[in-house]
């Protein structure tokens, strides 16, 4: 008897470290980019612990999943390119939406436009989105080039106004993935473009003003435009907003804005997803359902300052947010924007090529 106790305590110790090990979720985001109340209400509500890693670049993202085993449970790939490479690699896990009953807020339109990259909506629910455009300090760009035009993508890949810029720091966000769609928009080509002589053309443009650019920067280049260490940014609208409320909170006299450019933005939806590998799925599973709720996405939107694609979560967003186009853009900016499409592996190759030699300079 005493023997046949000892072994199912024994057993109730090996399965207990295993049930604890069970409570836990591993997030891999974005710098910057949630409410920290979030998480701990998240494990208030469900008991699980959140272990939350960051990264800056879609490319460090994309590298540690498709190297296998990463251990997170929760990932936010940019829908273009990274997350429809991703589902094509089979290195993210279809959602089981029976158990994200707070799917039903999402926005249809919105999750329309993200098909293109995950056809029937089955790997990805929208996390937040915003556009690429440029953070600018408009005082000390007009005192250089009075004359610049800052509406659109001239200021920056016009080499005339990027020489007078460099004086007070051009900052170029390091990532082929969100630059090269956006200057083929620029140069009037199809943002998926295969065509050698429209990769030839955007990398003219980059090498023209390859000369200009002081660094290229992932999360950090927040910090140097709230700090008036630069400029202007190549950089996400979400980012830009909190530098501006960065510098403004500073008081150090920089103020900071935000340029949709007039060509047509890129939108850049970032998607809550799966790893196929991830040790616990239905952790994940409550935890997307948790961030889809309105109340909490309206917290998360007040707090990164990107917009999110949950309608119902408006009333309690901020209203300087819900009144500033930089956040949420009105209709027309919508209608001008774009979301790149999936392109072959071997275009893929020759932007990485382009881009290498555009950072090289040479």
């Amino acid at each position: 008897m005493r023997r046949f106790i000892w072994l199912a305590l024994c057993a109730l110790c090996l399965a207990m470290p295993a049930r604890a090990q069970d409570n836990v979720l591993n997030v891999y985001n974005w710098t910057d980019y949630i409410d920290p109340a979030a998480l701990e209400r998240f494990t208030a509500e469900t008991g699980i612990k959140v272990r939350y890693d960051v990264y800056d670049s879609l490319e460090t993202l994309e590298a540690k999943l498709l190297a296998g085993k990463s251990g997170y449970d929760i990932v936010v790939p940019t829908s273009e390119p990274t997350f429809s490479r991703l589902i094509r690699s089979g290195a993210l896990a279809p959602i089981d939406r029976d158990k994200v009953p707070n799917w039903k807020h999402l926005d249809p339109a919105m999750m329309k436009r993200v098909e293109s990259s995950d056809p029937g909506n089955r790997f990805g629910a929208i996390y937040l989105w915003g556009t690429v455009g440029m953070g600018i300090l408009p005082d000390k760009i007009r005192a250089l080039a009075p004359d610049a035009p800052m509406d659109g993508w001239d200021l920056l890949f016009r080499p005339e106004h990027a020489k007078r810029l460099a004086k007070c720091g051009i900052t170029m966000m390091d990532s082929a993935i969100d630059v090269i769609p956006s200057v083929l928009r620029y140069l009037g080509h199809p943002t998926d473009s295969a065509d050698p002589a429209h990769l030839a053309a955007v990398e003219k443009t980059l090498m023209g003003i390859r000369p200009y650019i002081r660094t290229f920067a992932g999360g950090a280049a927040l910090e140097a435009l709230a700090s008036g260490q630069t400029c202007l940014v190549f950089d996400y609208s979400g980012d830009v907003i909190q530098a501006a409320a960065r510098a403004k909170e500073a008081k150090r006299g920089v103020t900071v804005a935000y340029v949709t450019p007039k060509q047509g933005a890129q939108i850049a939806f970032d998607m809550l997803a799966i790893p196929a590998n991830a040790p616990h799925k239905e952790n994940a599973l409550k935890f997307i359902n948790f961030v889809l709720a309105p109340d909490v996405m309206a917290g998360i939107t007040n707090v990164t300052r990107y917009p999110n694609a949950v309608p119902a979560s408006r009333t309690a967003i901020r209203a300087e947010l819900l009144s500033d186009p930089a956040v949420f853009p009105d209709e027309a900016v919508l209608a001008q924007s774009f979301t790149p499409s999936p392109v072959a592996l071997a275009v893929e190759r020759a932007r990485g090529r382009m881009w290498a030699k555009f950072k090289a300079g040479k």
